[in-house]
């Protein structure tokens, strides 16, 4: 692991750091190249992009904060001070920006559920490269492991899983699936906003499966907080897409279930009757 990525003489570069900017500037050029395939304003947009980036990052430090108030209280310099009193809900983080940018929208008079397509893949990008960042950094530390992926991490003792590397392929894989169901949107085979319902899905799903490998969490009444609103909007996602595709579903299983049959052959009464008389 490097966590710090040079040093300059006083000044050092972290690499954590150096991840962010490059998420920041990747998934700011994919949400302009997406934004090239609409009528709407770039101006108009990246002001939405930055302001929702505003109310993601005051949200998520808000609820970070809320979950750990013991250690700081009602002290606004310890709110302020990230970099002395570092932590970020990534849910939280997620919350603020997709309301402020809901805000935002209705205020510009657009539709949210019509652009909000267009900005799932630079998130997944960004989130790619944030995951890569930690696993390079060290930020986040997997439990211990006999797994033959395994890795050690500066300050911990033994093996541990690669979490953060194992999420940053889950979501490379996102960024290219994400992109594709994007084109079926604008040939309207599915309907405008299904990109957010599949970014729900998938992260919440990326979340759920990863969080018992992490070892820090966000704790509520003892509860691991994010394993709690993964599981929660995982379900109610998997339900919405269970009865939105329930028709191509039910015709799959009955098409596959007729197959089924014809393979297994049994024999009618005529047959039996048949196999009896010679026996006899």
């Amino acid at each position: 692991m490097l966590p710090i990525l040079f040093s300059l003489g006083l000044v050092k570069i972290y690499t954590f750091g150096v991840f962010l900017v490059l998420a920041f500037f990747w998934s700011s050029f994919f949400l302009w190249k997406n934004i090239r395939l609409t009528s709407y304003k770039e101006e108009e947009t990246f002001d939405g992009l930055f302001l929702s980036l505003i109310g993601g990052l005051f949200f998520g430090r808000l609820v970070y904060v809320i979950l750990n108030f013991t250690d700081f209280g009602f002290n606004l310099l310890k709110f302020i001070l990230i970099n002395g009193y570092p932590g970020i809900s990534i849910y939280g983080f997620i919350s603020g920006f997709l309301i402020t940018l809901w805000i935002y929208f209705n205020y510009k008079k657009i539709n949210f559920l019509e652009a909000i397509d267009y900005f799932i893949t630079p998130f997944f990008t960004a989130l790619c490269l944030g995951e890569f960042g930690s696993f390079f950094s060290g930020v986040e530390v997997g439990t211990k492991t006999k797994f033959f992926l395994k890795i050690r991490y500066l300050g911990y003792d033994g093996f541990r899983h690669l979490t953060a590397f194992y999420e940053a392929l889950f979501y490379l894989l996102a960024v290219y699936l994400s992109y594709k169901v994007l084109f079926e949107i604008r040939k309207e085979k599915l309907f405008k906003g299904f990109l957010l319902i599949f970014f729900l899905w998938f992260f919440s799903f990326t979340s759920f499966l990863f969080d018992k490998l992490k070892i820090n969490h966000l704790y509520l009444q003892g509860f691991s907080f994010n394993r709690v609103v993964s599981t929660t909007l995982l379900l109610t996602t998997s339900f919405y897409f269970v009865y939105y595709f329930r028709n191509v579903i039910l015709g799959f299983v009955k098409n596959y279930g007729q197959k089924i049959t014809k393979k297994i052959r049994l024999p009618t009464k005529r047959k039996a009757s048949q196999g009896e008389g010679k026996k006899s």
